[in-house]
This record gives structure tokens, sequence and C-alpha cells, in this order.
């Protein structure tokens, strides 16, 4: 696999079986989503969950915590320099300060 797009169930099992307490962290907050229907296109965009793993802690778990600090960071970037042209600023915004507040909390945990 050389992307993340290209993965396939048995890539995201054997990911699930490699990191259990990453699947277990997330599965009462994908049960009570499922349970109430709730969508959050910020916090927690149901896209971005495949079966019980979601997408950013799959990514944070591939990669050295420095390399995560930069895909943070361009992730504000991103959501920043389009949030005007976009139609949807208010969520673009809160999405930066999503990808914000994660390299904020990846950074504190830092020796």
């Amino acid at each position: 696999m050389s992307s993340i797009d290209e993965a396939t169930p048995e890539d995201w099992d054997a990911l699930r079986k490699k990191h259990p307490a990453i699947v277990k962290k997330y599965e009462d907050l994908v049960d009570t989503e499922m349970e109430t229907n709730e969508v959050d296109m910020v916090n927690r965009p149901s896209h971005y969950l495949y079966g019980k793993v979601e997408c950013i802690v799959a990514i944070q778990e591939s990669m050295s915590p420095e390399a995560f600090y930069g895909y943070c960071k361009g992730n504000c970037i991103k959501y920043l320099w389009r949030y005007e042209r976009k139609g949807k600023s208010l969520e673009d915004l809160k999405k930066a300060q999503w990808y914000l507040q994660k390299l904020i909390s990846s950074y504190q945990g830092r020796k």
C-alpha cells in the first residue's frame, strides 16, 4: 500500500489488530454517534471513520511526532487559506481551530 487511499479492508483490520487501544478509545464515541444520528462536520465527520478507527488516529500512528506536527500545521494553513472562498467559512475556521488544538495537545506531550 503506497497511500492511505489505497488501503483495503484487510489493511484496516491489520491496523486495528496492531493498535487495539486506538480502537477501544473511539468505540463508545462511535456507538453514541450512531445511536443519535448526530453528525459533527468539524470534530467527528462521519466520512473520516472507517469501522471504529478514526482517520486522524491512523494518520498520527503512521508518522513521527514531528511529521504529525507538520501535518496539523499544514491543515491549519489550508483551512485558513480557503475559508473565504469555499462557501463554508465558519466551518473551515472551526476546522482550522480543531487542527490547531490537535497540534497544541500533541505538542504539549513532548519531552
